[in-house]
């Protein structure tokens, strides 16, 4: 039996933060939700005190990530994320304004799973993260290498 995955949701904007967590439960996913609304805090909680990140391995995640933060670009992040090995098989949603078709194929060349622009239909959204949610309820993310 695997852990529930735990919602990791970087959004600095409070009122997109607010409408993307109301769809999500309305879309049925009741999974935990923490909130960091600048990237310090979420690459804090991420990476941990000595910045490996293993203190989050074994756990399942699913990290929402807006791209335009205020001290750091969720690019940044989402590559940080993905070259390392406790985090790489994260799945990560890029969930931003930016609709930039070079920005998009950064991201998706960095690894991200699923890129949203905003506004989004919050109905594709919600689906989105349905989808990814169950993808977890079946398939069991393997561990990372060491």
């Amino acid at each position: 039996m695997s852990d529930p995955v735990t919602i990791i949701m970087i959004e600095d904007d409070e009122g997109h933060a607010r409408l993307i967590e109301r769809n999500i439960r309305r879309s049925g996913v009741n999974n935990e939700i923490i909130p960091f609304t600048n990237g310090t805090e979420a690459v804090t909680y991420l990476f941990g005190k000595d910045g490996s990140a293993v203190e989050r391995e074994g756990h399942a995640l699913l990290i929402l990530l807006d791209l335009n933060l205020p001290d750091m670009t969720g690019i940044d992040i989402l590559k940080r994320v993905k070259e390392n090995k406790h985090l790489k098989s994260t799945p990560v949603v890029v969930l931003t304004t930016t609709d930039d078709s070079q920005e998009i194929k950064r991201c998706y060349e960095l690894g991200c799973n699923v890129y949203i622009t905003k506004p989004v239909n919050y109905e594709s959204f919600a689906n989105a993260i349905r989808q990814l949610g169950l993808f977890f309820s079946v398939i069991q993310v393997p561990p990372a290498s060491l």
